[in-house]
């Protein structure tokens, strides 16, 4: 009986053959990293896994944002990723383009996901993977929560979720303030041009070789008016690039150490911005930006390191006082405007490449009621 069956499966497997029908593999296919399928551009098909980093849209050029088409998608094997040469270019056809288009998806990036297709180069002679036939959300999101690095801080609230986090976060590398110059460069490049960083308040894109005092120049702008607490320029609070920005010399002078708070009238080269005498008001996109920035500096720094214990209050002409306000109007900012793909990519590499740690409020934004109801 045994030999009959196995007769029986070798006659119809014979057959199958004969009519050009093979096994399929594809459920014991691998699936394979970006760097990879950058180095196997062969005509194979494969699944290949990373992360959504923009839109190509030639051979060297990749946007981050203001998504023009829902035709090309760019993955790489890190979400803060920007050499278009470590990128791998796939083509969506029109089947995946309401899921998986950037101009009608622009959370995608950031995401990680998997594409199978065939591994040949796509905006040539760039490396590319084309007529796919499967997308799939491959689970994780990066930059976001890193795995176990807010273990610690896990099922806690208030008082108690704040020292957890200061704890977490106390773990970094301190910079000098030149190196806060070449950081810059780098957390504040402009996504659609490498040689540009982009100007926190005033959105202007602006050559990274222009950062000076010159009228024109970009300089380091202290989110947390260095004032404030007095803490100066000093390795520490005054060179922790989570609140140092990359702004216009005349902007950041028109700022100076203002406190927020809505209102006032406009400032002069900072469209959408505007100021009173007593604070200062950033262009809508950044104020979430601003108000995060704020929040990490108060649970970063808390007065067990030989600086001031910083804290947001609800009050303006803070002075020289460890303070600054308003409170109740940054916690207003952060819900309007919630984290972006720029401001998920610079925490990621200051984490990456900088400082080591990261800001909590960019990766779960919902903390900041918690410490602050």
């Amino acid at each position: 009986m045994l030999v009959r069956r196995a007769f029986l499966i070798g006659t119809i497997l014979l057959g199958l053959l004969g009519y050009g029908i093979t096994p399929s593999t594809a459920a014991t296919t691998a699936t394979i990293s970006v760097s990879t399928a950058i180095g196997r551009q062969d005509g194979s098909v494969a699944t290949v896994e990373g992360y959504v980093v923009g839109q190509p849209t030639a051979a060297s050029t990749v946007i981050r944002s203001n998504f023009t088409a829902d035709t090309a998608l760019a993955l790489a094997d890190s979400a803060s990723q920007t050499s278009t040469g470590s990128m791998l270019y796939v083509q969506i056809p029109s089947t995946f383009r309401t899921q998986y288009g950037l101009q009608s998806n622009p959370g995608l990036v950031g995401t990680k996901i998997a594409v199978t297709g065939t591994l040949t180069p796509y905006f040539t002679p760039h490396a590319g993977l084309k007529n796919p036939t499967a997308f799939t959300g491959a689970g994780g999101s990066d930059p976001g929560d890193p795995g176990d690095y807010y273990a610690a801080a896990t099922g806690k609230s208030g008082a108690a979720l704040k020292a957890a986090l200061h704890t977490i976060i106390s773990n970094q590398t301190k910079l000098t303030y030149d190196q806060v110059w070449t950081a810059l460069k780098d957390t504040d490049q402009d996504p659609a041009n490498s040689n540009n960083v982009i100007l926190l308040y005033s959105g202007r894109s602006q050559s990274k070789s222009s950062n000076g005092s010159g009228a024109d120049d970009w300089n380091r702008e202290h989110v947390w008016a260095k004032s404030h607490g007095d803490f100066g320029t000093t390795t520490g609070p005054g060179t922790d690039v989570h609140h140092l920005r990359p702004e216009d010399v005349s902007v950041n002078a028109a700022r100076g150490n203002l406190d927020f708070d809505n209102g006032g009238t406009t400032v002069a080269q900072c469209p959408g911005c505007t100021a009173d005498a007593d604070s200062f008001d950033p262009r809508p996109a950044v104020r979430g930006d601003v108000a995060r920035m704020i929040f990490y500096m108060a649970v970063r720094y808390e007065g067990d390191d030989g600086f001031a214990n910083l804290e947001p209050n609800d009050s303006v002409n803070n002075g020289t006082a460890p303070y600054i306000g308003r409170l109740s109007v940054l916690k207003a900012w952060s819900a309007a405007d919630p984290p972006d793909a720029f401001e998920k990519r610079r925490n990621q590499v200051i984490f990456d490449t900088w400082q080591h740690n990261r800001n909590p409020f960019i990766d779960h934004p919902e903390w900041v009621t918690s410490i602050w109801p």
